[in-house]
């Protein structure tokens, strides 16, 4: 079913693409005016140009081109994707409002609902496959703007956003592959390749950032992505397997709604208290923040692909070991139970008193 030869040369023309093209982006970005100015909330200390995005797009362009994937979703996928690349390109320069940001999300959304690429069922234990119905729309509509916003977020230090979006696009494409998902697999192989390309560019020291242009077309594109393959999944708790991909930029949302509603503060306003910064704070340097991150992220889509083909009882060990990742995530970043780590600690243990008895 699949060339592999013709997927790894389509991977190679995405790299290389945005590889080159990130250098004249940078330029136009200056001459555009979009920049990333330091501030009180922001851990970068010079300006640099931004909607390196813009590479990102065309590169996975030049890939595409080249694999010409052939689907009944494939256009109107393509078009979203232009209305988030321009919405961002808008904020990226001048800063728009989070209701215009908001509106060109849902007009991208649109573009897939109109196709009929929509969440139309889920499986659940004993009950099997369930049909939406008319709710589908609305969960439909929920899933793009809430990845979208998710890959934003996460959107905060040098090649953060590129290698989760990268990692979670990896372990989409096992699961398409296996599944023989062909829309799919061309798809995550060509923003991979694109991803890489930019990455070069973007890893800590970064030279430019993708700005909103990328991080919302990267989130755009795995949630469609996502509605191509993994919904498409008849595997218990088919719905939970792309949750549990994206459990990093997904539980940085969720912890920063609940903080800002707590706070009564705007869910759409920036802050500097997502999970990455408060690694920062806890003593974390600027790589060793963003790799702790990955392995996470790393983690999380093993356990997805495991997930997705594992028997009924091992999915509920699965489903506690993603919970225990997510609660020492959120002891490492410091967030919960007033900064105590329990469990990090009693995993920590042994290594420390081997440390302890090699220093005496």
């Amino acid at each position: 079913m699949f060339n592999y030869t013709e997927l790894l040369i389509a991977l190679l023309i995405s790299f290389v693409a945005t590889l080159v093209l990130t250098y004249p982006v940078k330029r136009f970005a200056t001459w555009f005016g979009a920049l990333d100015v330091p501030n009180h909330r922001k851990i970068h200390t010079k300006i640099t140009p931004r909607i390196g995005g813009l590479a990102i797009f065309f590169g996975a362009l030049a890939g595409a081109i080249y694999l010409r994937p052939t689907h009944e979703h494939m256009m109107p996928i393509f078009l979203g994707a232009v209305v988030i690349i321009i919405t961002g390109m808008l904020d990226d320069r001048y800063d728009i409002r989070p209701v215009v940001k908001l509106s060109g999300q849902l007009i991208a959304a649109s573009f897939l609902i109109s196709s009929g690429l929509i969440i139309e069922r889920i499986t659940l234990p004993f009950l099997g496959v369930v049909e939406l119905g008319f709710v589908s729309v609305l969960i439909t509509v929920l899933w793009v703007v809430g990845i979208t916003n998710a890959i934003n977020l996460i959107d905060g230090l040098d090649g953060l956003a590129t290698g989760v979006s990268t990692i979670a696009l990896t372990s989409m494409l096992i699961m398409a592959v296996i599944d023989v998902r062909v829309a799919a697999v061309y798809l995550c192989v060509i923003l991979i390749g694109a991803n890489l390309g930019f990455l070069f560019h973007n890893f800590h020291p970064a030279t430019i950032y993708m700005g909103d242009t990328g991080s919302n077309f990267l989130g755009y594109m795995i949630a469609a992505i996502s509605m191509l393959g993994l919904f498409k999944n008849v595997a218990l708790f088919s719905f939970i397997i792309p949750v549990i991909i994206l459990a990093v930029p997904i539980f940085d949302t969720l912890f920063a709604i609940v903080r800002r509603a707590a706070n009564k503060e705007g869910i759409m306003i920036a802050d500097n208290k997502h999970i990455h910064y408060q690694l920062l704070a806890s003593g974390f340097s600027h790589r060793t923040t963003v790799l702790i991150v990955y392995v996470f992220s790393i983690l999380f889509g093993a356990m997805a692909i495991l997930f997705s083909y594992a028997s009924y009882t091992l999915t509920f060990v699965i489903t506690f070991l993603v919970l225990v990742l997510i609660h020492i995530l959120a002891e490492l970043a410091g967030i919960v139970l007033g900064g105590k780590r329990p469990v990090l600690g009693l995993i920590t243990r042994p290594f420390r008193k081997k440390r302890e008895q090699k220093s005496e």
